[in-house]
């Protein structure tokens, strides 16, 4: 390549014949091909790419398809060269002939000196169109949170779906079983029971505990099909719907035979209706007990998770971040994922909690793709010193050496858009090291993934 071939490209107005020289001394001319990559998307911006003739392509990765995102076809328009500034400078695209010309490939490191002995000033600007790139990126990535954010809103509105429809049905059912109850009663007092007759059967009711039974269901059926028999043979008419609640409460026939000693035959029914009536309703008392709790508890984790009643740097404590995050996550984890707990007594570290859970989620979320959502993924905590270890393992294929080489590079990422937390690996990093002094690392295993966390419990004040 010749001076006279950049001297009259807009970029270099300003430069001599000297300085030009420089530059094409310092570099290589590359040839350009139709469909052939002369740089790829996400790889290190090694090398500043000056477009002499012809035409590139600047394709990017979106989903299953690749989209071109623009064109070099202007002499003088350049991509490429961002470590002549930033170390973690990648391309943002592919750049893939398009028709037959020449490039001028500088590497990144000349770029530099040449700039900084030319025109340090230059160097500030790049910087600032570098920092716009960075922001349209994070934009992105934003976006990319914000579809996680609803991806882990509908996992959790799953979650609390359950046990709200299991108290809502248990409370439609419990209002026709307090109907039951106040027509057996009825029913008991049109048969001018007596006062000694209705204690005696009161007193047998006590004697049943139903939440400290736990027959076999098959037992249960068994029992429940004796016990409609013995109701049939004793005139019951509603022998079927009279004896599954006595049943489940663990009744037996021997039971039967002291109650009926205690009632005449007209008391019968309405007698053993109205305890199979309290029975039911204690039972359904306890599912809405249990359902409402459930709702309760998810609820906390969300609070919990989201720190949302929270100051920034706070005492936290580490397991109750991972159990949150384990919650927002139970949608992703519930089918062919189990996660191992190995926690040890943790003291509380100051710590900024609602950027931990972010990291937390994007080791987890990590872990359950890399295992393709089937395996096993064990967490471990302990103390060491005066730092809280955290380990993260799944079983995973494992990490590929030049995935793990690069795991920690800005805008570096091994999934399609629209898959994964949004947050990558660089910021769960700069979430550890930066905001709180700490380090994450990829430890080497023979099977699996395991990354590792590590945390001052308190914070430098001086950092």
């Amino acid at each position: 390549m010749r001076v006279e071939d950049l001297r009259g490209l807009g970029l270099f107005h300003g430069l001599d014949d000297v300085q030009l020289g420089q530059l094409i001394e310092g570099g290589t001319e590359v040839s350009i091909e139709p469909g052939v990559e002369l740089f790829h998307e996400g790889e290190h911006a090694d090398y500043w790419w000056v477009l002499v003739d012809g035409a590139l392509d600047l394709v990017r990765h979106v989903g299953r398809e690749d989209s071109v995102v623009g064109r070099m076809d202007v002499p003088g328009r350049w991509a490429g060269g961002f470590r002549a500034w930033d170390e973690r400078g990648v391309y943002l695209a592919t750049g893939r002939g398009v028709f037959e010309g020449r490039v001028l490939r500088v590497p990144a490191q000349v770029l530099r000196e040449l700039t900084d002995s030319w025109f340090p000033l230059g160097g500030h600007l790049i910087q600032g169109v570098y920092g716009t790139a960075r922001s349209i990126e994070a934009t992105a990535r934003q976006r990319q949170s914000l579809v996680t954010l609803g991806t882990l809103a509908a996992g959790l509105a799953h979650e609390i779906n359950n046990p709200a429809a299991a108290a809502a049905r248990a409370a439609d059912s419990l209002e026709s079983v307090c109907q039951t109850l106040i027509t057996s009663l009825d029913r008991l007092a049109q048969g001018e029971i007596s006062a000694t007759q209705l204690a005696a059967l009161d007193k047998l009711r006590r004697e049943i505990e139903p939440q400290a039974v736990g027959l076999d269901p098959l037992d249960i059926a068994d029992q429940e099909n004796a016990i409609a028999t013995w109701l049939a043979r004793h005139g019951v008419e509603r022998d079927w719907v009279i004896a599954q609640p006595l049943a489940a409460a663990g009744v037996d026939l021997a039971w039967c035979e002291r109650a009926a000693a205690v009632l005449d035959v007209d008391n019968l029914e309405p007698g053993l209706d109205w305890v199979a009536s309290t029975f039911a309703a204690v039972t359904l008392l306890s599912e809405v007990k249990v359902s409402t709790r459930r709702i309760s508890d998810l609820v906390a984790a969300v609070r919990s998770y989201s720190q949302m009643d929270r100051g920034s740097l706070q005492p936290t404590d580490v397991e109750a971040g991972l159990e949150s995050t384990l919650v927002m996550l139970a949608h992703k984890l519930r089918d062919g994922v189990e996660v191992v707990r190995e926690y040890g007594e943790l003291p509380r570290i100051e710590a900024y909690a609602g950027e931990l859970n972010q990291v937390w989620t994007n080791l987890i979320d990590n872990a359950v793709d890399a295992m393709d959502g089937v395996g096993k993924i064990h967490i471990t905590t302990r103390a060491e010193g005066t730092d809280v270890i955290v380990l993260i393992a799944d079983t995973g294929p494992g990490m590929p050496p030049e995935v793990a080489a690069r795991a920690f590079e800005a805008f570096y990422t091994t999934k399609d858009v629209g898959k994964g937390t949004g947050l990558g690996l660089d910021i769960a990093q700069r979430i550890i090291t930066e905001r709180h002094g700490g380090t994450i690392t990829i430890l080497p295993t023979p099977t699996g993934t395991t990354l590792q966390v590590q945390i001052p419990i308190r914070q430098d004040p001086h950092r």
